[in-house]
């Protein structure tokens, strides 16, 4: 296996941790690739390898769809043009490890925005910029 070093914000994993205890994952490492790999499985033709990744799907996601379908509002889009002008200051600055840490306590690592400022960023990772 790759060792793959992913930075979560700290209210997603207090949430792990619980459902590490509730026993619905073995470790924080199996929760981590069950992510991954639904994912994955969710937008493209990847087929996952986890030893059992259905049963885990049925008893992790049997609550319904993990990412709420929303339609954009002027509010929402306004949000997203303020935190995204924040992350871009932050990064201009050469802060690029807070404007990363600004994302992950606004969006969570699905959502779309959080995937498009994080794109973003890496200009500003490629330079070596950060403080």
């Amino acid at each position: 296996m790759v060792k793959s070093t992913v930075r979560f914000p700290e209210t997603v994993m207090d949430h792990v941790e619980e459902m590490v205890e509730e026993g619905s994952f073995s470790s924080k490492s199996e929760f981590q690739r069950f992510a991954v790999e639904y994912v994955l499985s969710e937008v493209t033709d990847y087929d996952p390898e986890i030893v059992g990744f259905e049963e885990m799907c049925a008893e992790t996601l049997s609550d319904g769809p993990v990412i709420p379908e929303a339609e954009p509002t002027s509010e929402a889009v306004h949000g997203f043009v303020d935190v995204a002008a924040r992350v871009r200051q932050l990064a201009i600055r050469g802060n690029v490890a807070a404007a990363t840490e600004y994302v992950d306590t606004h969006y969570p690592p699905t959502d779309p925005r959080s995937i498009l400022l994080e794109d973003l960023l890496t200009r500003y990772r490629d330079t070596g910029e950060d403080s």
